[in-house]
């Protein structure tokens, strides 16, 4: 019996092709540095977003995105812009 691979591993296998221009942008970084919990950071499945305490600012790594939006729902005060990447740039499901 073959070992099922990890949410890791089958991420590994999907293409991306980044756009230049970030897909993702917040409307307000000043609403994300009292924001409790930092629910995008948590929620994100590829580690797209990442909060600098030191110096107090969300970062948003749009190259891993999966295009999935969950960041997006889960954003207590709706200051996330997301749009799909432009001209089939972005992820690629490898296996849908």
């Amino acid at each position: 019996m073959s070992k099922r691979p990890t949410v890791e591993q089958r991420l590994y296998w999907n293409e991306t092709r980044p756009d230049r221009v970030s897909h993702l942008d917040v409307r307000d970084p000043a609403r994300c540095g009292p924001c409790d919990g930092r629910p995008c950071v948590r929620v994100c499945p590829a580690e797209t977003y990442l909060w600098e305490a030191a110096d107090g600012r969300l970062v948003i790594r749009f190259e891993n995105c999966l295009e999935c939006g969950a960041c997006r729902i889960v954003c207590p005060h709706d200051n996330l812009d997301w749009r799909l990447p432009l001209g089939g740039r972005g992820i690629c499901y490898r296996y849908g």
